[in-house]
């Protein structure tokens, strides 16, 4: 029986996950949730799943999710902030902890999970690509079990040799190929993506994701994250990463061998099937996905990106390529970006210059610490944030 926390419970990812879970309750037992800002919802996930512990950002969340809890006839302990969210992630009873909580937030509690020589499923890429060195260090020192739930780096996972961790060139492997479906405005003439909408951009055509994660998909820095996240899980170079638009998201992602062979993990596009290979890895177990069906595919078409349509995926390439704080800086810029984007304070274009306009301006040094990390993290939010105000004001 596993004994599981889930951080960011009410997510797409993490209401995946439940799912997953309730098929399966000989398996799995929910230790602890966690969220942010819907309570309503995680007060239905308590009143199901009845976890000993449940996280809120603050303490009016708390007598707010208290309250809710009382009217349903619920008891759990309810914890708060940082504090509450490691408390969680650590836990004795705790073995296996989805890291699902989108952005920055998210690394503090993941790493201390790592730490505590957990078994993480790692949903949040921003771990990796702010603090993708200190990290595997990390993982390395306590043996944890480091298993990814993107899509794509979930599939490059199934597609490698069982002894891949002994090194991608021993295993013979060339190239690890992320795919993408190319989001919503892969077609556009790009003198219109200009005035592309917040509701425009998280209309994704395949996959059901927040809106923070669809704008990345829309932009591409989604995929560009994940190069980098691929670098730091899988030890090989960005020069052997590539990224592989194919709009149909049938095939996951794909990996390249000496032989001339490639792999390829293929699936409906729907998160319960990462979620479920990581939570019953090496086993398998029902996710709940209709499998494919292969006579009612029409084709299956792969691109180039266009770094001109995408300048966002440049942008992670160089982060990646200057090494450093750089991928720190890169993650923090584009959460404000997104962020005044959605609040349509700047257009949809603004989100790379904003970006490029941090990378170019800020302290892009050695990550020697997780202070560092944090350090750079929190002066690139500052730094996009009156890169914004300017323009804003230089608007009014």
């Amino acid at each position: 029986m596993q004994h599981l926390t889930i951080l960011g419970a009410t997510g797409s990812i993490g209401t995946s996950t439940l799912d997953v879970v309730a098929r399966h309750p000989d398996r799995y037992r929910v230790f602890a949730l966690t969220a942010f800002r819907q309570l309503e919802k995680l007060a239905a996930q308590i009143a199901v799943f009845r976890p000993t512990f449940a996280v809120v950002p603050d303490l009016a969340s708390r007598d707010s999710l208290r309250l809710m809890l009382n009217e349903r006839g619920v008891t759990c302990e309810l914890l708060v902030g940082e504090g509450g969210l490691c408390e969680v992630a650590t836990h004795a009873e705790v073995t296996t902890v989805m890291a699902a909580i989108v952005g920055a937030v998210g690394l503090p509690p993941t790493l201390a999970a790592v730490r505590a020589g957990k078994r993480v499923l790692l949903a949040n890429k921003e771990a990796l690509v702010m603090s993708g060195r200190l990290f595997m260090d990390e993982a390395r020192q306590s043996g944890a079990t480091v298993l990814p739930i993107d899509s794509e780096h979930n599939a490059v996972f199934q597609s490698l040799p069982s002894q891949f961790e002994y090194g991608l060139e021993e295993a013979g492997v060339t190239k690890v190929l992320l795919t993408a479906s190319g989001g919503p405005f892969r077609t556009w003439p790009i003198e219109q993506l200009k005035s592309v909408t917040p509701d425009q951009a998280v209309a994704h055509p395949n996959w059901v994701m927040g809106r923070k994660i669809s704008v990345d998909s829309a932009t591409m820095m989604n995929k560009g994250l994940e190069v980098i996240e691929a670098r730091w899980l899988f030890g090989i170079g960005g020069d052997r990463i590539d990224v592989v638009i194919h709009p149909q998201s049938v095939i996951h992602s794909m990996v390249q061998y000496a032989d001339g062979s490639v792999v390829a993990q293929l699936g409906n596009p729907d998160m319960r099937t990462p979620i479920a290979h990581a939570l019953a890895y090496p086993q398998r177990i029902a996710s709940g996905v209709a499998p494919l069906d292969f006579a009612s595919i029409a084709a299956l078409t792969f691109e180039t990106p266009d770094l001109n349509r995408f300048p966002c995926l440049r942008l992670a390439y160089a982060a990646l390529k200057a090494d450093g704080l750089a991928p720190t800086v890169l993650n923090a810029a584009n959460e404000i970006a997104v962020s005044a984007f959605l609040d349509r304070q700047i257009s949809y274009l603004d989100i790379a210059s904003t970006v490029e306009a941090v990378l170019d301006s800020c302290d892009t040094g050695k990550a020697e610490s997780l202070e560092d990390v944090l350090v750079a993290d929190g002066s690139a939010r500052r730094m996009a944030q009156a890169f914004i105000d300017k323009r804003l004001r230089g608007a009014a």
